[in-house]
């Protein structure tokens, strides 16, 4: 049995208050956004700093539900979410499987790949390229040009890599083609892996900002991330329709904070469930070579 000793004990103790202190300089925002949200015009002016709000209102999620801009960019971004991981992880999981089994040409695919990694084509040549295909103003303009992700490709491939070959032989000798043996032994093997991925493909494309603006023209395909960048930065809530839809309407910036703590809200009802193997699929990835 090992016992701690006493500089063991103390290493301890800080690495928590260490750990104590990160946690609540993460935690401060957040509850600063739900207070706000949820405040009076009162608490507002007179508290420089509020944590709880001594009375609750809900004008701000009033007015935000009964804007037609906010709930359409909600269902957009939704929408555009689920696609993008669906079809991101499809691509990048069949890619990945496909480089692992030794064909002609295998070893020029993944330097290619690898070449990607190194060398991105940046801003201009990204853009000339999504306009001649015709893409702009459609969402495959969100989905086509980072449909696979070179890091995580690569880190799906050494996952794969790491499945037992006999199984593979076994399903070869009872009669399955590759197609069967990707669906049947290798993604159910791959649950973890699959799970952290899903996570990070969802995330980027929920907080996907800049190529919307860069490709979307039509402010009705807008997501939540541009509304909501348009709501705090580049102009506070109609005044007029605040006033026509409430008797007391509550300051721009809660109805801003409301609108961010809306837009965090998927993600964060998301990840508990695949918070179990994120970290196992995580952790899978980074050790195997």
């Amino acid at each position: 049995m090992h016992y701690k000793t006493r500089s063991d004990k103390w290493f301890d103790v800080i690495n928590y208050i260490f750990l104590g202190l990160v946690g609540l300089c993460m935690i401060f925002p957040l509850l600063y956004i739900f207070s706000v949200s949820f405040s009076t015009m009162e608490d507002f002016v007179q508290r420089d700093i509020i944590l709880w709000p001594s009375n609750w209102d809900l004008g701000a999620y009033k007015y935000i539900f009964a804007t037609k801009t906010f709930g359409r960019a909600m269902l957009v971004s939704i929408c555009l979410t689920a696609v993008v991981t669906f079809f991101n992880l499809c691509m990048t999981s069949t890619m990945a499987y496909a480089i692992i089994h030794r064909f002609t040409g295998s070893k020029l695919v993944l330097r290619m790949v690898v070449f990607t990694l190194l060398f991105s084509p940046g801003l201009i040549p990204s853009y000339l390229m999504v306009r001649n295909l015709g893409l702009i103003n459609t969402y495959w303009a969100l989905i086509l040009p980072g449909a696979i992700s070179t890091f995580n490709l690569i880190v799906i491939r050494q996952f794969f890599q790491g499945l037992p070959k006999e199984l593979f032989e076994a399903a070869n000798i009872d009669g399955a083609n590759e197609l069967q043996i990707f669906w049947r032994i290798a993604l159910p093997l791959s649950k973890p892996a699959l799970a952290a991925f899903t996570l990070f493909y969802a995330v980027d494309a929920w907080n996907a900002y800049f190529n919307v603006i860069l490709y979307m023209n039509d402010t009705t395909k807008w997501t939540i991330q541009v509304v909501l960048r348009q709501l705090v930065i580049v102009s506070p809530p109609d005044n007029n329709l605040l006033s026509s839809l409430l008797r007391d309407p509550p300051p721009s910036q809660t109805i801003q904070m409301a609108a961010v703590l809306i837009a965090t809200l998927p993600i964060l009802v998301i990840y508990p469930f695949l918070q179990k193997h994120f970290a196992k699929g995580v952790m899978l990835g980074s050790v195997k070579g």
